[in-house]
């Protein structure tokens, strides 16, 4: 948003924002008042109150993290996941779409006794841990394929994924690296992804 600038500077998408799937409202907060305190911008009454809630947060997380239960003991409780023996926390269960803080305060009663913002933020977290996974490995392939060449006769109309946008300027830039690629307006992280996962598989077919 702030490097590669914009045709339509009134209009700013989420979808040019690098990461963002970490770029929540729900943790603003804990992105951002780290810096607000060391910029000198957070007043005292601000700046303890967040210290509390960041205390409460890994106080919660610690707790999830030490919970745990087999299938069996699950299933007992009403919990179903898949029978294969394996021990899940209770911070992983909070993933599964069908289960929630309620389900687990059945099998632990202290979870029941989490502040009611600090447990809805541990079932946020919880719900985008996976799909954050995956964006961090997105994010480390493109900075160790910065460099990955891009075929000359690479059709990126052919290539799922795109915009029609980013198609037009690719085509228009035919830039020869994929960190080339990141340096054009318009293209976004995930248009680069897609890049990327393009050139790779094409490359493991060739050979």
């Amino acid at each position: 948003l702030v490097t590669l600038g914009t045709e339509e500077p009134y209009r700013m998408f989420t979808s040019r924002a690098e990461y963002r799937l970490a770029l929540r409202a729900d943790n603003a907060d804990q992105r951002l008042t780290h810096k607000g305190i060391a910029l000198g911008l957070v007043g005292p009454a601000r700046n303890k109150a967040f210290s509390d809630k960041f205390r409460a947060l890994e106080n919660a997380r610690s707790l999830l993290d030490g919970l745990s239960a087999t299938p069996n003991r699950l299933a007992d409780h009403g919990i179903s996941v898949n029978q294969d023996g394996v021990r899940r926390s209770a911070r992983e269960l909070l993933a599964y779409p069908d289960i929630d803080r309620a389900a687990l305060a059945a099998l632990w009663p202290q979870l029941a006794e989490l502040e009611a913002r600090i447990a809805e933020q541990m079932e946020i977290d919880a719900r985008y841990s996976s799909y954050l996974k995956r964006q961090e490995a997105d994010i480390s392939a493109f900075r160790r394929d910065g460099a990955l060449e891009l075929p000359d006769d690479l059709d990126f109309a052919a290539l799922p994924g795109l915009s029609s946008e980013v198609v037009s300027k690719l085509e228009q830039a035919r830039p020869a690296t994929l960190a080339a690629a990141g340096r054009i307006s318009g293209v976004t992280p995930a248009a680069l992804t897609a890049l990327l996962t393009h050139v790779r598989r094409r490359d493991k077919l060739s050979a």
